[in-house]
């Protein structure tokens, strides 16, 4: 089996360099053509809790020649409108194929399923940890679970990327509900992501505080108004709760847009909590802090972008 992965972030260089070091043939694309040089010539570190572990992967741009079986979509969620057009242009997928997105936030795959015929177009989230030390060093923060689906839309390629992720060491299922299960991480992100960005604290420190502890319940509750009001399924009781687990056992990990603050790129913050505000609006309810939040995390990143803060 063959994998196309696109974009050489956190989650992209864990999943290539696991997938490589399986035995599985992985090719990693990347828009920046001198840190695909870069790559090239370092390979691919991982650092993991007992080991550290290097693998040389190719690195393209979007111009070089290769026909996978899979294209693991890993950019951020603004991103994926263009890396669409790009691969669809480029005929990178073909009928036989499938493109799978392991995003964080709300509306890959919509954008993805408005460039590619709805049936090679698959969902997926994971609870995987990782973080981006360098440009090809990724620190293996913690394991999760991953999930892809419908199981049914592509029956047999599903079955194929599941046992290829668990060769990787991935603990993967498919599943008929991915949306839900999708809704499911974005109320996690929603209330800990943005939180994380405007204070500085690592995920477990969000429940040493009251107000932040309060600010994710109410985040929480507004998510759920949302979730409730289009009838989907997560796929766990007590949201609150599971927030506050995700906390916990995530203690000391930097989210993914506080690394993305700390490092000056734009958040995706509009595809998480200002797409909850979207929707929400869009059923004729309110999400006050969401919305809020939202605000918020651009003030932050209008300052860095323009040079305008001190972060």
């Amino acid at each position: 089996m063959k994998f196309l992965i696109v974009g050489p972030g956190a989650m992209g260089c864990l999943f290539a360099a696991c997938l490589k070091k399986s035995g599985t043939e992985v090719v990693l694309m990347d828009h920046d053509a001198e840190r695909a040089c870069f790559l090239n010539s370092n390979g691919i570190e991982l650092i993991e809790k007992d080991d550290v572990f290097s693998v040389r992967i190719p690195v393209v741009t979007e111009v070089a020649e290769f026909r996978p079986d899979v294209v693991l979509v890993c950019v951020k969620a603004n991103q994926t409108k263009s890396v669409s057009r790009i691969l669809k242009n480029k005929n990178r997928v073909g009928t036989d194929s499938c493109i799978l997105t392991l995003q964080n936030g709300l509306g890959n795959m919509e954008a993805l399923e408005s460039v590619f015929e709805t049936n090679i177009v698959l969902g997926g989230i994971t609870s995987e940890g990782a973080t981006l030390k360098s440009p090809g060093c990724v620190f293996h923060a913690g394991r999760g679970q991953t999930f892809i689906g419908p199981k049914m839309r592509n029956r047999l390629l599903v079955k194929d990327i599941v046992s290829a992720f668990n060769n990787a060491g991935f603990n993967t299922t498919a599943v008929d509900n991915i949306v839900g299960l999708m809704w499911g991480k974005l109320v996690v992100n929603a209330a800990i992501n943005p939180l994380t960005a405007i204070t500085g604290l690592k995920n477990g420190m969000l429940l040493d505080h009251e107000g932040t502890r309060i600010l994710m319940e109410r985040v929480v509750f507004e998510v759920m108004k949302v979730v409730n009001a289009k009838g989907i399924h997560l796929p766990y009781s007590d949201p609150v709760s599971h927030v506050q687990k995700i906390c916990r056992a995530t203690e000391g990990n930097l989210s993914s847009m506080l690394q993305d603050v700390l490092k000056h790129r734009r958040t995706e913050i509009d595809y998480i909590n200002g797409a909850v505000a979207r929707e929400a609006k869009a059923l004729g309810l309110d999400a006050p802090v969401n919305r809020a939040l939202t605000l918020f995390v651009k003030v932050v990143e209008e300052g860095y972008l323009t040079k305008n803060n001190v972060f």
